[in-house]
């Protein structure tokens, strides 16, 4: 990929995204809209606040964003005339967190760069990608090095976990996830990593799944004390823990802060 200098160029550059799409651009753009949150959060981080004009509702990160930038809808509703009436030159978007005909319709009036991130080497991929978008691939090869050296430190938890992340009904991850890889890199082992993305945990599946550590995330699905009582009475012999969801779940910048929680973690669920 090939970084701009501020500067406008006769032969459009090509930037082909994680699924598979390609777009072309004359020069560094500098109206854009995020439609999804880790993304957002990354933006900040490279520096391009004054260049980002709309965010979705569940961009909430950085905080003062959701009161300065122009909300566009959720993720998976965006307003798409409100997003045209902000003239964007760049959409930056996700395959799983966006809806398909929904960043068809942005793509008639602009261009739309979508990541695929099924794990760290595709999170390391993306924000390479955006920062050469944007001219800021200095400061996202920095974010890149700091993930790759703290999670050098990561590993040792030596447990077999049951990581869910939605409640009716139970929703867990499989083995080709990014949450997957997240468990793996914490040394956990994902009791359904032989499923496929996000499979259904029926009530016959509890004794079966027998797993020693059951991880409760603050998001999608909101889980908290009661949830994770009821769960405890499922699954008696297992320890309940509830998790900050943003350290396993969100493949941007976001990986950089979330390395201390996840090594605390690691620590207090090792014993």
């Amino acid at each position: 990929m090939v970084a701009f200098q501020n500067l406008s160029f006769d032969i459009p550059m090509v930037f082909r995204d994680q699924a598979g799409g390609q777009i072309s651009l004359d020069a560094e753009p500098q109206r854009i809209v995020s439609i999804v949150p880790s993304q957002t959060e990354l933006l900040a981080d490279l520096g391009l606040g004054s260049r980002v004009v709309g965010i979705t509702r569940y961009c909430v990160r950085p905080r003062a964003w959701c009161h300065e930038k122009e909300t566009v809808g959720g993720t998976k509703k965006l307003q798409i005339e409100k997003i045209k009436r902000l003239a964007p030159d760049l959409v930056i978007g996700n395959r799983e967190e966006n809806e398909k005909d929904q960043v068809v319709r942005i793509r008639s009036f602009c261009p739309v760069w979508v990541s695929d991130v099924r794990d760290i080497p595709g999170a390391l991929e993306m924000i390479s990608g955006v920062g050469a978008m944007t001219g800021s691939s200095p400061v996202a090869d920095d974010i890149c090095s700091a993930i790759r050296r703290g999670l050098e430190g990561l590993g040792g938890a030596g447990k077999r976990v049951l990581y869910l992340v939605w409640r009716k009904p139970y929703m867990s991850v499989g083995g080709d996830t990014f949450i997957h890889d997240m468990l793996q890199r914490c040394g956990f082992d994902n009791v359904l990593a032989h499923e496929s993305r996000y499979p259904v945990v029926d009530d016959g599946m509890w004794s079966r799944l027998d797993p020693d550590v059951v991880l409760l995330p603050s998001e999608p699905f909101p889980f908290g004390p009661s949830h994770a009582a009821e769960m405890q009475s499922r699954l008696p012999a297992a320890r309940v823990a509830l998790v900050d969801g943003e350290s396993f779940s969100w493949y941007g910048s976001r990986l950089v802060h979330a390395i201390p929680y996840l090594q605390t973690l690691v620590r207090e669920l090792s014993g």
